[in-house]
Formats: structure tokens, C-alpha cells, sequence
């Protein structure tokens, strides 16, 4: 089959893309410039485009069967996916899978999580088979915190202290090439999800384990969090995550055992745990 792949450069996209590649999938990936083109990997194909840009539309929605959707998040998200959606119906789509969040409901003003909520209505409401991916929080993100859990023994993520079933992007990855490849899956949407209910506490001990040393948990101190981050982000991006992290801090993000059964139906095996990803992180760091 023959596939395009929005998103295709970032944490999740490019395993995609691996994985489509292995099994000799066709696919085409948008990019917004020909430097990031060559960066793709050997066998796909690049379509210079912008969903940003509605001339571009004609020449990105072309020659592909199923879709594949991811939206970065910025101030545009919202507009970007309802016009991949609006273009793949358009063009015809035959299949389309979509990379939400975890129970997004329980974020409708968290701006990023209340943008997947209008997508996935929208995809809805075009009739295009479809299936909806809800990852929780990724394991990867931890690799933006190196600089941080190194030299000063602090895990800064303020993920609270109810828990969140926290997942790798490499099990994200197989949901989405099977649910691209393999019938069954239209008209559904699955849980993404870790084995473990995760709160802040416990990542920072899992580091503690896996480097020999004691890791703190910088705490749920949000101000302090967004002024810390501010360096490295975005104001709009500290903005909508800080409401996300209170969000976390109130009421969690655990996997009911019916969506842990979700993720195993469409990942094809258990989970990948946390402790063996920050292992494995912590060995590359080494």
C-alpha cells in the first residue's frame, strides 16, 4: 500500500516511517523543506509541502492510500489537522490513523489536548475509515532532561503524585503501522499506555537505580517550573503544557485494564516498561 506520513521527521513519525519501511510499505513523507528531506531515510520519499500553505495542498495529498496523521503542537495545530482532514477527504483517503492523547477529555482546556478533541470529531464526521491512536506521555520525553538528571540529580518533569501509565514511542510506532497496514482496526480508537502508573517520585527513583546515584523529583511547583522553562520554550508552549501538567497533578492519567488490554491488542505484545527504557537511556547517556 501506499502511504503518507504527516509528522514524518519527529520522535514518533520517523519510527513510523521505519517501521513501514521494513515491510516494504511505498511512503511518502511531508516535509517542509528539501535540507529536511534529505534527512529522511532511504526509501521514502519526500513531498515539500505546508499545511500551512493550502497551494501545497494538491501536490501533498496525491498518490497515497492511507494516512497517517500526527499534528505538532503549536499555535496552528488545530488549523493544520482540520485541514489534513478536509484534504484527505478530499483526495480519498482509503484509510486514515490519527495520533491523539490518552483520555484527552480530561484536558478540554489544555489547548493542545482540546485540539485533538476538535480533530477527532472532524475526522468523524467525514466517514473516512479511521482509527484513533491515544498515547499516553512518552518515555522519550525524559531525553529533553539529560542536561538536568546528570549534573544536578534532579528529574524536573512535574508529573504530579497520582500517576500517569507513561509509554515508549517505539510501541506507539508498531500501533500505528499495524493499525496502517492491517485490516480490523477501522472505526476503533486504543489506548496507548505503559504497564506502570508513573508519578513523578517514581521516575526519579528509577533514574536513581539506573545511574547509581540519588535523583530528586524537582516537585509540582509549576511557577517554578514555567520559569525554568522559559529558556528553552516557547511562552504559548509553557503556557499550554504548565495547564497540562496541573491537569496530571489533579487527576492523573492511568490506564483502566480494559485500555491496558487496548494497547496490547494493538501493539501485538506487552508494553515496554519504563525501568528497562531508562536503563537502556541511561547506559547510551554512560
Amino acid at each position: 500500500m501506499r502511504h503518507l506520513v504527516l509528522g514524518g521527521s519527529g520522535t514518533v513519525g520517523r519510527l513510523v516511517v521505519d517501521g513501514l519501511l521494513k515491510l516494504g510499505e511505498s511512503v511518502r513523507v511531508l516535509t517542509r523543506s528539501p535540507e529536511k528531506a534529505r534527512a529522511l531515510p532511504r526509501g521514502a520519499t519526500a513531498v515539500v509541502g505546508d499545511l500551512a500553505d493550502p497551494d501545497t495542498y494538491d501536490r501533498v495529498f496525491t498518490d497515497y492510500d492511507h494516512l497517517f496523521l500526527l499534528n505538532a503542537t503549536t499555535p496552528s495545530e488545530l488549523q493544520e489537522g482540520l485541514a489534513a482532514v478536509n484534504e484527505a477527504r478530499r483526495s480519498g483517503a482509503k484509510r486514515v490513523v490519527y495520533l491523539s492523547i490518552h483520555d484527552v477529555e480530561k484536558g478540554p482546556a489544555v489547548p493542545h489536548f482540546a485540539t485533538k478533541i476538535g480533530i477527532e470529531h472532524a475526522l468523524a464526521e467525514t466517514g473516512l475509515p479511521h482509527t484513533n491512536l491515544r498515547p499516553n506521555n512518552f518515555y522519550q520525553n525524559d531525553l529533553w532532561f539529560k542536561d538536568v538528571i546528570l549534573p544536578y540529580g534532579v528529574y524536573p518533569q512535574p508529573l504530579g503524585n497520582i500517576g500517569l501509565s507513561r509509554v515508549d514511542t517505539r510501541d506507539i510506532a508498531e500501533a500505528a503501522v499495524r493499525a496502517l497496514t492491517e485490516n480490523g482496526h477501522q472505526g476503533k480508537t486504543y489506548a496507548l499506555a505503559g504497564p506502570d502508573a508513573l508519578t513523578g517520585e517514581d521516575c526519579a527513583a528509577e533514574y536513581s537505580r539506573a545511574l547509581g546515584k540519588k535523583v530528586t523529583y524537582g516537585g509540582d511547583d509549576l511557577v517554578g517550573w514555567a520559569k525554568a522553562s522559559r529558556a528553552a520554550m516557547p511562552g504559548w508552549a509553557v503556557y499550554d503544557y504548565a495547564l497540562m501538567y496541573a491537569m496530571f497533578q489533579e487527576k492523573g492519567l492511568q490506564a483502566s485494564p480494559a485500555q491496558r488490554e487496548e494497547t496490547r491488542t494493538i501493539v501485538g505484545h506487552e508494553p515496554r516498561k519504563y525501568s528497562d527504557f531508562v536503563k537502556e537511556t541511561v547506559a547510551g547517556w554512560k
